[in-house]
């Protein structure tokens, strides 16, 4: 098993992987692909994009690429990855 090192506080990570999906894949990737995964490596703007249920294998495919990439995950036309919620 490979142990990633991070590179980047959690809000730089964030800050980084918001800065790259905004102005360089989100208008790419947006338009018919809402709900889909988008994971991006935040030091070399590579992504691979997939279903919300594949985005694991999403970044397998990244780290194959790379075994060091720094992942960030957004899913298309939402605010966060997942919703927590209380259901009654």
């Amino acid at each position: 098993m490979t142990i990633r090192k991070f590179k980047y506080t959690q809000e730089e990570h964030a800050r980084i992987g918001d800065e790259i999906y905004e102005n360089k894949i989100r208008p790419l990737v947006e338009e018919g692909n809402k709900g889909k995964m988008v994971a991006i490596d935040i030091d070399s703007g590579e992504y691979e994009m997939g279903n919300y249920n594949d985005m694991i294998e999403c970044a397998h495919r990244l780290f194959d690429r790379n075994p060091e990439a720094q992942i960030w995950m957004v899913r298309i036309g939402h605010d966060a990855v997942h919703r927590l919620s209380r259901h009654r």
